[in-house]
């Protein structure tokens, strides 16, 4: 297998359009998917994203938590999805920065919400 200049431009059209290295390889045929990231290395064409889709975090259970985890509840504790925030949490505080302004809120601005509240 040789790379001529068609080989080469079907190589950068593929790769940004973000296929993957095997992808292209079997396109262009007689080729590995190693020699695709060799020649793609060799040619500068930029890092992408990996092509793997990433499972989204789906926070921490209790036997998972850490001292340094957002303790925050998410969902309810009778469900079989329930967890806990799990993104690291402030320095000296249970929870992370989001789930703090929420937890932690002046003592003037909650006596104005209660207000609002007792008024309706």
């Amino acid at each position: 297998m040789s790379w001529t200049d068609e080989r080469v431009e079907l190589l950068k059209s593929m790769w940004s359009q973000g296929m993957s290295a095997s992808e292209i390889a079997d396109a262009l045929g007689d080729i590995s998917r190693n020699a695709v990231i060799g020649k793609a290395h060799r040619l500068g064409l930029s890092g992408r994203p990996s092509p793997i889709k990433k499972k989204p975090n789906r926070g921490a259970t209790i036997l998972a938590l850490t001292e340094r985890m957002c303790k925050w509840p998410v969902g309810d504790p009778r469900h079989q999805d329930f967890h806990f925030c799990g993104k690291t949490a402030m320095a000296g505080m249970p929870y992370c920065a989001e789930h703090a302004a929420i937890a932690y809120q002046p003592a003037s601005k909650k006596r104005a919400d209660d207000r609002k509240v007792g008024a309706a």
